[in-house]
């Protein structure tokens, strides 16, 4: 059920693999952390834009929800670097990528 990982930072093969598994990658604004941010991982999110301004390399708005109550607002970079891969993560990871190619190809 996880749909994007938020992290200060992510290996290439790491984000790479997320990518493939329609997982979108999130990279904190530099300075930024959980901590600096205050937040504990039970937070609920939305992330605002994916499905009309998401590119490789844009900034998404992100709403953390707390137990409480209370929303922290912060900015994300979306770690999907090339066409490719945002053909990829729209599809739902590359497997699904690859089998809708080879249907339209028998069509």
């Amino acid at each position: 059920g996880v749909r994007a990982v938020i992290a200060e930072s992510f290996e290439r093969i790491h984000r790479s693999n997320l990518v493939g598994m329609g997982i979108l990658p999130l990279q904190f604004e530099p300075g930024q952390s959980r901590h600096t941010l205050g937040l504990t991982g039970r937070e609920t999110y939305d992330i605002l834009g994916i499905a009309d301004a998401l590119a490789p390399g844009c900034k998404l708005r992100v709403l953390a929800h707390g137990e409480a109550g209370q929303t922290v607002e912060f900015w994300v970079r979306a770690r999907i670097d090339t066409p490719n891969e945002l053909a990829y993560y729209r599809n739902g990871g590359i497997l699904p990528y690859v089998f809708r190619q080879l249907v339209r190809a028998k069509a």
